[in-house]
Protein backbone atom coordinates (compact mmCIF):
# COMPACT_ATOMS: atom_id res chain seq x y z
CA UNK A 1 0.00 0.00 0.00
CA UNK A 2 2.97 2.43 0.69
CA UNK A 3 4.44 1.72 -2.52
CA UNK A 4 1.27 2.41 -4.58
CA UNK A 5 0.56 5.45 -2.24
CA UNK A 6 3.94 6.85 -3.39
CA UNK A 7 3.40 6.11 -6.99
CA UNK A 8 0.29 8.14 -6.43
CA UNK A 9 1.97 11.11 -4.58
CA UNK A 10 4.63 10.86 -7.70
CA UNK A 11 2.05 11.02 -10.01
CA UNK A 12 -0.25 13.79 -8.88
CA UNK A 13 3.02 16.00 -8.47
CA UNK A 14 3.88 15.29 -12.00
CA UNK A 15 0.21 16.46 -13.56
CA UNK A 16 0.49 19.63 -11.66
CA UNK A 17 3.66 20.52 -12.86
CA UNK A 18 2.68 19.40 -16.21
CA UNK A 19 -0.68 21.27 -15.54
CA UNK A 20 1.31 24.65 -14.66
CA UNK A 21 3.07 24.73 -17.15
CA UNK A 22 -0.02 25.37 -19.24
CA UNK A 23 -0.80 28.73 -17.31
CA UNK A 24 0.25 32.23 -18.66
CA UNK A 25 2.59 33.47 -16.06
CA UNK A 26 0.12 36.51 -15.08
CA UNK A 27 -2.23 33.60 -13.22
CA UNK A 28 0.81 34.00 -9.94
CA UNK A 29 0.69 38.21 -10.48
CA UNK A 30 -2.74 37.68 -10.11
CA UNK A 31 -3.05 35.51 -6.93
CA UNK A 32 -4.78 32.44 -8.24
CA UNK A 33 -1.64 30.39 -7.73
CA UNK A 34 -0.52 29.04 -4.11
CA UNK A 35 3.07 29.10 -2.52
CA UNK A 36 3.79 25.33 -4.02
CA UNK A 37 2.56 26.18 -7.45
CA UNK A 38 4.19 29.39 -7.76
CA UNK A 39 7.27 27.81 -6.86
CA UNK A 40 6.82 25.04 -9.25
CA UNK A 41 6.23 27.73 -12.11
CA UNK A 42 8.92 29.29 -10.93
CA UNK A 43 11.11 26.10 -11.47
CA UNK A 44 9.89 25.59 -14.60
CA UNK A 45 11.22 29.43 -15.66
CA UNK A 46 14.09 28.39 -14.23
CA UNK A 47 15.09 25.72 -16.51
CA UNK A 48 15.39 28.26 -19.29
CA UNK A 49 16.45 31.77 -17.01
CA UNK A 50 20.28 32.44 -17.26
CA UNK A 51 22.63 32.49 -14.27
CA UNK A 52 21.68 34.28 -10.97
CA UNK A 53 24.03 35.93 -7.96
CA UNK A 54 24.16 36.05 -4.38
CA UNK A 55 26.59 38.83 -2.83
CA UNK A 56 27.56 38.07 0.79
CA UNK A 57 28.97 41.95 1.10
CA UNK A 58 30.93 42.07 4.53
CA UNK A 59 30.56 45.63 4.99
CA UNK A 60 33.52 47.34 6.67
CA UNK A 61 36.69 45.27 5.29
CA UNK A 62 37.21 41.96 6.67
CA UNK A 63 40.90 41.07 7.59
CA UNK A 64 41.74 38.39 5.16
CA UNK A 65 44.40 37.13 8.21
CA UNK A 66 41.38 35.85 10.35
CA UNK A 67 39.40 34.90 7.52
CA UNK A 68 41.13 33.11 4.32
CA UNK A 69 44.56 34.35 4.19
CA UNK A 70 45.94 33.56 7.89
CA UNK A 71 49.58 34.28 8.01
CA UNK A 72 50.48 32.35 11.49
CA UNK A 73 54.12 32.35 10.29
CA UNK A 74 54.54 35.78 11.06
CA UNK A 75 54.35 37.66 14.04
CA UNK A 76 51.60 39.83 11.82
CA UNK A 77 49.28 37.17 11.93
CA UNK A 78 48.93 37.64 15.86
CA UNK A 79 46.96 34.81 17.94
CA UNK A 80 44.92 33.78 14.78
CA UNK A 81 45.57 30.47 13.71
CA UNK A 82 44.99 28.11 10.53
CA UNK A 83 42.92 25.04 10.45
CA UNK A 84 42.79 22.04 7.83
CA UNK A 85 39.82 22.15 5.64
CA UNK A 86 38.08 19.64 3.27
CA UNK A 87 40.85 20.08 0.50
CA UNK A 88 44.63 19.11 1.42
CA UNK A 89 47.16 22.05 1.10
CA UNK A 90 44.46 24.65 1.78
CA UNK A 91 44.16 25.60 5.32
CA UNK A 92 42.24 29.12 6.42
CA UNK A 93 41.46 30.76 9.71
CA UNK A 94 40.42 29.31 12.96
CA UNK A 95 37.21 31.16 12.85
CA UNK A 96 35.69 29.09 9.91
CA UNK A 97 35.04 25.58 10.48
CA UNK A 98 32.24 25.16 8.35
CA UNK A 99 33.27 26.61 5.47
CA UNK A 100 36.80 24.74 6.16
CA UNK A 101 34.88 21.40 5.91
CA UNK A 102 33.18 22.80 2.68
CA UNK A 103 35.99 23.62 1.12
CA UNK A 104 35.19 21.35 -2.31
CA UNK A 105 33.04 24.31 -3.33
CA UNK A 106 34.33 27.42 -2.56
CA UNK A 107 37.54 28.62 -4.76
CA UNK A 108 39.70 31.26 -3.06
CA UNK A 109 41.21 34.58 -4.25
CA UNK A 110 43.84 35.94 -1.71
CA UNK A 111 45.56 38.41 -4.10
CA UNK A 112 42.91 40.93 -4.71
CA UNK A 113 44.47 44.62 -4.91
CA UNK A 114 43.31 47.87 -5.35
CA UNK A 115 44.29 51.28 -4.79
CA UNK A 116 40.88 52.70 -2.69
CA UNK A 117 41.35 52.34 1.01
CA UNK A 118 37.59 55.04 1.52
CA UNK A 119 35.06 52.99 2.86
CA UNK A 120 32.89 54.80 0.42
CA UNK A 121 34.76 54.85 -2.25
CA UNK A 122 36.08 51.51 -2.12
CA UNK A 123 32.74 49.77 -1.62
CA UNK A 124 31.30 51.57 -5.01
CA UNK A 125 34.34 50.26 -6.58
CA UNK A 126 33.51 46.62 -5.75
CA UNK A 127 29.95 47.02 -6.39
CA UNK A 128 30.13 48.88 -9.77
CA UNK A 129 33.83 47.83 -10.83
CA UNK A 130 34.18 51.86 -11.53
CA UNK A 131 35.60 54.88 -8.78
CA UNK A 132 32.36 57.15 -8.25
CA UNK A 133 32.60 60.74 -10.83
CA UNK A 134 30.03 63.74 -10.47
CA UNK A 135 29.31 63.24 -14.48
CA UNK A 136 28.59 59.09 -14.72
CA UNK A 137 26.19 57.73 -12.91
CA UNK A 138 27.55 53.64 -13.07
CA UNK A 139 24.96 51.10 -12.17
CA UNK A 140 25.76 48.01 -9.18
CA UNK A 141 26.43 44.89 -11.03
CA UNK A 142 23.37 43.74 -9.40
CA UNK A 143 21.44 46.10 -11.62
CA UNK A 144 23.24 44.76 -14.48
CA UNK A 145 23.05 41.45 -14.22
CA UNK A 146 19.27 41.98 -13.52
CA UNK A 147 18.92 43.79 -16.58
CA UNK A 148 20.54 41.13 -18.41
CA UNK A 149 19.27 38.40 -16.75
CA UNK A 150 16.24 38.83 -15.41
CA UNK A 151 13.00 37.61 -15.96
CA UNK A 152 10.63 40.17 -18.45
CA UNK A 153 7.31 38.16 -16.59
CA UNK A 154 8.39 38.02 -13.10
CA UNK A 155 6.41 39.97 -10.35
CA UNK A 156 9.69 40.17 -7.82
CA UNK A 157 12.00 42.55 -8.50
CA UNK A 158 15.20 41.38 -10.22
CA UNK A 159 17.91 42.94 -7.61
CA UNK A 160 17.33 42.69 -3.77
CA UNK A 161 19.39 44.16 -1.08
CA UNK A 162 18.87 42.62 2.39
CA UNK A 163 19.70 44.24 5.58
CA UNK A 164 21.73 47.55 6.01
CA UNK A 165 23.94 48.34 3.49
CA UNK A 166 25.36 51.42 5.49
CA UNK A 167 27.50 53.69 3.54
CA UNK A 168 26.34 52.22 0.24
CA UNK A 169 24.87 54.56 -2.04
CA UNK A 170 24.59 52.61 -5.46
CA UNK A 171 21.64 51.21 -7.71
CA UNK A 172 20.73 51.43 -10.69
CA UNK A 173 22.38 54.08 -11.98
CA UNK A 174 22.33 54.98 -15.70
CA UNK A 175 20.53 51.93 -16.32
CA UNK A 176 17.44 53.82 -14.59
CA UNK A 177 15.26 53.78 -11.14
CA UNK A 178 14.08 50.13 -12.34
CA UNK A 179 16.95 48.55 -11.78
CA UNK A 180 17.32 49.65 -8.30
CA UNK A 181 18.05 47.09 -5.57
CA UNK A 182 14.79 46.63 -3.69
CA UNK A 183 15.97 47.00 0.04
CA UNK A 184 14.58 44.88 2.85
CA UNK A 185 16.59 45.62 5.81
CA UNK A 186 14.65 42.83 8.14
CA UNK A 187 14.99 39.39 6.56
CA UNK A 188 12.88 38.10 9.73
CA UNK A 189 9.70 40.13 8.64
CA UNK A 190 7.90 40.83 5.90
CA UNK A 191 8.78 43.61 4.06
CA UNK A 192 6.98 47.31 5.56
CA UNK A 193 4.31 48.44 3.24
CA UNK A 194 3.99 45.27 1.19
CA UNK A 195 0.21 44.67 1.75
CA UNK A 196 -2.50 46.60 0.34
CA UNK A 197 -4.72 48.84 3.25
CA UNK A 198 -7.90 48.05 1.78
CA UNK A 199 -9.16 44.60 -0.27
CA UNK A 200 -7.65 43.88 -3.26
CA UNK A 201 -10.54 44.97 -5.60
CA UNK A 202 -11.15 48.85 -4.25
CA UNK A 203 -6.59 48.91 -4.38
CA UNK A 204 -7.10 47.74 -8.00
CA UNK A 205 -9.75 50.28 -8.84
CA UNK A 206 -7.43 53.01 -6.97
CA UNK A 207 -4.56 52.08 -9.12
CA UNK A 208 -7.08 52.63 -11.68
CA UNK A 209 -7.85 56.41 -10.98
CA UNK A 210 -4.09 56.90 -10.37
CA UNK A 211 -3.29 56.02 -13.72
CA UNK A 212 -5.91 58.42 -14.84
CA UNK A 213 -5.11 61.22 -12.84
CA UNK A 214 -1.37 60.32 -14.05
CA UNK A 215 -2.44 60.99 -17.82
CA UNK A 216 -3.61 64.44 -16.96
CA UNK A 217 -0.51 65.83 -14.59
CA UNK A 218 2.67 67.62 -16.73
CA UNK A 219 5.66 66.46 -16.29
CA UNK A 220 8.96 66.14 -17.85
CA UNK A 221 9.80 64.11 -20.99
CA UNK A 222 9.83 60.55 -19.52
CA UNK A 223 9.09 61.23 -16.30
CA UNK A 224 5.56 60.39 -16.39
CA UNK A 225 6.42 57.03 -17.78
CA UNK A 226 8.69 56.46 -14.94
CA UNK A 227 6.57 57.15 -12.82
CA UNK A 228 3.64 55.31 -13.59
CA UNK A 229 6.62 52.56 -14.54
CA UNK A 230 7.39 52.77 -10.40
CA UNK A 231 3.73 52.67 -9.56
CA UNK A 232 2.85 49.36 -11.73
CA UNK A 233 5.90 47.19 -10.73
CA UNK A 234 5.33 47.91 -6.92
CA UNK A 235 1.32 46.83 -7.40
CA UNK A 236 2.06 44.00 -9.40
CA UNK A 237 4.34 42.53 -6.65
CA UNK A 238 2.34 43.81 -3.47
CA UNK A 239 -0.65 41.25 -5.65
CA UNK A 240 1.59 38.40 -6.57
CA UNK A 241 1.61 35.51 -4.48
CA UNK A 242 5.52 35.34 -5.20
CA UNK A 243 5.70 37.78 -2.35
CA UNK A 244 5.41 34.55 0.01
CA UNK A 245 9.16 34.18 -0.78
CA UNK A 246 9.85 36.41 1.93
CA UNK A 247 7.64 34.39 4.34
CA UNK A 248 10.56 32.39 6.33
CA UNK A 249 8.00 30.95 8.94
CA UNK A 250 6.64 28.65 5.91
CA UNK A 251 10.28 27.00 5.99
CA UNK A 252 10.84 23.55 8.64
CA UNK A 253 12.35 24.31 12.25
CA UNK A 254 15.50 22.34 10.85
CA UNK A 255 16.00 24.51 7.95
CA UNK A 256 16.11 27.46 9.87
CA UNK A 257 18.34 25.73 12.48
CA UNK A 258 20.96 25.06 9.79
CA UNK A 259 21.10 28.56 8.91
CA UNK A 260 20.86 29.71 12.70
CA UNK A 261 19.21 32.72 14.69
CA UNK A 262 21.25 35.79 13.63
CA UNK A 263 19.84 38.15 10.63
CA UNK A 264 22.74 37.48 8.63
CA UNK A 265 21.78 33.70 8.68
CA UNK A 266 17.83 34.89 7.96
CA UNK A 267 19.46 36.89 4.90
CA UNK A 268 21.02 33.62 3.56
CA UNK A 269 17.91 31.80 3.91
CA UNK A 270 15.82 33.95 2.13
CA UNK A 271 18.46 34.67 -0.28
CA UNK A 272 18.00 30.80 -1.30
CA UNK A 273 14.23 31.73 -1.31
CA UNK A 274 14.44 34.78 -3.25
CA UNK A 275 16.96 33.00 -5.95
CA UNK A 276 14.41 30.05 -6.26
CA UNK A 277 11.62 32.42 -7.16
CA UNK A 278 13.29 34.19 -9.69
CA UNK A 279 15.50 36.27 -8.72
CA UNK A 280 18.68 37.53 -10.30
CA UNK A 281 20.76 38.90 -7.87
CA UNK A 282 20.56 38.75 -4.06
CA UNK A 283 22.92 40.58 -1.53
CA UNK A 284 23.14 40.14 2.34
CA UNK A 285 24.37 42.28 4.29
CA UNK A 286 26.83 41.71 7.08
CA UNK A 287 28.40 44.90 8.95
CA UNK A 288 30.93 45.71 11.58
CA UNK A 289 33.93 44.68 9.97
CA UNK A 290 35.59 47.83 10.49
CA UNK A 291 38.35 46.55 13.24
CA UNK A 292 40.45 49.65 13.94
CA UNK A 293 40.17 48.16 17.41
CA UNK A 294 39.91 44.96 19.32
CA UNK A 295 40.53 43.17 15.77
CA UNK A 296 40.93 39.60 16.94
CA UNK A 297 37.69 39.62 19.31
CA UNK A 298 35.62 41.30 17.12
CA UNK A 299 36.94 39.39 13.90
CA UNK A 300 36.05 35.73 16.05
CA UNK A 301 32.70 37.15 16.66
CA UNK A 302 31.47 38.52 13.54
CA UNK A 303 33.36 34.92 11.68
CA UNK A 304 30.72 33.36 14.34
CA UNK A 305 27.97 34.70 12.84
CA UNK A 306 28.77 33.90 8.84
CA UNK A 307 30.60 30.64 9.31
CA UNK A 308 27.31 28.60 9.63
CA UNK A 309 25.05 30.34 7.59
CA UNK A 310 27.37 30.40 4.81
CA UNK A 311 28.06 26.77 4.50
CA UNK A 312 24.31 25.98 5.13
CA UNK A 313 23.52 28.54 2.12
CA UNK A 314 26.09 26.22 -0.15
CA UNK A 315 24.65 23.33 0.60
CA UNK A 316 21.40 24.49 0.46
CA UNK A 317 21.91 25.58 -2.69
CA UNK A 318 23.77 22.26 -3.66
CA UNK A 319 20.59 20.40 -2.38
CA UNK A 320 18.48 21.64 -4.26
CA UNK A 321 19.98 21.84 -8.11
CA UNK A 322 20.74 25.60 -8.07
CA UNK A 323 24.52 25.91 -7.17
CA UNK A 324 25.50 24.67 -10.59
CA UNK A 325 23.60 28.25 -11.63
CA UNK A 326 23.78 30.59 -9.01
CA UNK A 327 27.63 32.18 -8.39
CA UNK A 328 27.99 33.00 -4.32
CA UNK A 329 30.58 35.82 -3.84
CA UNK A 330 32.18 36.61 -0.24
CA UNK A 331 34.17 40.02 -0.20
CA UNK A 332 34.31 43.18 1.40
CA UNK A 333 35.27 46.67 0.29
CA UNK A 334 39.35 45.82 1.25
CA UNK A 335 41.66 44.27 3.77
CA UNK A 336 43.02 45.25 6.85
CA UNK A 337 46.76 46.12 7.79
CA UNK A 338 49.21 43.65 8.01
CA UNK A 339 50.70 45.71 11.31
CA UNK A 340 48.71 45.36 14.56
CA UNK A 341 48.06 48.97 15.66
CA UNK A 342 48.74 50.20 19.33
CA UNK A 343 44.63 49.45 20.15
CA UNK A 344 44.93 45.83 18.92
CA UNK A 345 43.04 46.57 15.65
CA UNK A 346 43.93 46.50 11.98
CA UNK A 347 43.29 49.80 9.84
CA UNK A 348 42.33 49.73 6.11
CA UNK A 349 44.55 48.16 3.57
CA UNK A 350 43.48 47.48 -0.32
CA UNK A 351 46.86 46.54 -1.10
CA UNK A 352 45.77 43.02 0.01
CA UNK A 353 42.61 41.35 0.29
CA UNK A 354 40.69 38.12 0.33
CA UNK A 355 37.11 36.69 -1.34
CA UNK A 356 35.34 33.27 -1.90
CA UNK A 357 33.66 32.22 -4.16
CA UNK A 358 31.52 29.70 -5.28
CA UNK A 359 28.80 27.60 -7.14
CA UNK A 360 28.37 29.45 -10.94
CA UNK A 361 30.30 26.94 -12.78
CA UNK A 362 33.25 27.80 -10.55
CA UNK A 363 36.03 25.15 -10.00
CA UNK A 364 35.89 24.71 -6.09
CA UNK A 365 38.98 23.76 -3.56
CA UNK A 366 41.74 25.70 -5.28
CA UNK A 367 43.54 28.67 -4.27
CA UNK A 368 44.47 31.92 -6.76
CA UNK A 369 46.94 34.26 -5.53
CA UNK A 370 49.35 34.70 -2.49
CA UNK A 371 50.25 36.68 -0.30
CA UNK A 372 53.50 37.43 1.10
CA UNK A 373 55.09 36.14 4.21
CA UNK A 374 54.47 39.49 6.10
CA UNK A 375 51.00 39.93 4.23
CA UNK A 376 52.18 43.10 3.71
CA UNK A 377 52.20 42.51 -0.81
CA UNK A 378 50.70 40.04 -3.48
CA UNK A 379 53.39 37.64 -3.79
CA UNK A 380 51.77 36.07 -6.84
CA UNK A 381 49.05 36.30 -8.72
CA UNK A 382 47.23 39.91 -8.32
CA UNK A 383 43.81 40.06 -9.26
CA UNK A 384 42.50 43.34 -9.77
CA UNK A 385 38.96 44.77 -9.31
CA UNK A 386 38.64 44.86 -13.21
CA UNK A 387 39.67 41.21 -13.20
CA UNK A 388 37.29 39.91 -10.69
CA UNK A 389 34.38 41.66 -12.32
CA UNK A 390 35.80 40.17 -15.70
CA UNK A 391 35.56 36.83 -13.63
CA UNK A 392 32.02 37.27 -12.51
CA UNK A 393 30.43 38.39 -16.05
CA UNK A 394 31.87 35.36 -17.18
CA UNK A 395 30.63 32.97 -14.60
CA UNK A 396 26.85 34.47 -15.21
CA UNK A 397 26.69 34.72 -19.17
CA UNK A 398 26.78 38.41 -18.67
CA UNK A 399 28.28 40.36 -22.12
CA UNK A 400 31.25 42.83 -20.51
CA UNK A 401 31.24 44.31 -23.36
CA UNK A 402 28.03 45.56 -23.05
CA UNK A 403 27.38 49.16 -23.24
CA UNK A 404 25.10 51.48 -21.95
CA UNK A 405 25.40 55.32 -22.41
CA UNK A 406 25.57 58.20 -19.57
CA UNK A 407 23.60 61.43 -19.64
CA UNK A 408 26.65 62.85 -21.08
CA UNK A 409 26.55 60.78 -24.21
CA UNK A 410 29.49 58.86 -23.41
CA UNK A 411 29.25 54.71 -23.91
CA UNK A 412 29.85 52.81 -20.67
CA UNK A 413 31.06 49.12 -20.56
CA UNK A 414 29.97 46.55 -17.88
CA UNK A 415 33.87 46.40 -17.33
CA UNK A 416 36.52 48.42 -18.49
CA UNK A 417 39.80 46.28 -19.25
CA UNK A 418 41.02 43.21 -17.32
CA UNK A 419 40.43 40.12 -17.67
CA UNK A 420 38.60 36.76 -16.27
CA UNK A 421 40.59 34.45 -13.98
CA UNK A 422 41.09 31.57 -16.10
CA UNK A 423 42.09 28.99 -13.43
CA UNK A 424 38.61 29.05 -11.95
CA UNK A 425 36.62 27.68 -15.15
Amino acid sequence: MDGIKTVNVQQRLRDRRAFLRTLPPTMVGAGLLGWPESLALAAAKNKTRQRACILLWMAGGPSPYETFSPIEAHENGGSTRSIATSVPGIRIAENLPHIASRMDDFALIRSLTSREGNHNRASFLLHTGYLPTPTVKYPAFGAVAAQQLGREAGDLPGYVRIGSGGRLRVGGGLLGAQFDPFIHRSPNKPPGNTEPTTDRHRYRRRLSLQAQLQKDQKLPIGAKEAHQSTYDKASRMILSSEMQAFDLTSESENARAAYGDSDYGAGCLLARRLIESGVTFVEVNCRGWDTHQDNFAKTKQLTEQVDRPTAALIDDLKQRGLLESTLVVWMGEFGRTPKINARGGRDHYPRVFSAAIAGGGIGGGQVIGKVSEDGAEVADRPVSIPDLFQTFCRALEVDPESQSISSLGRPIKVVEQGAPIAELF
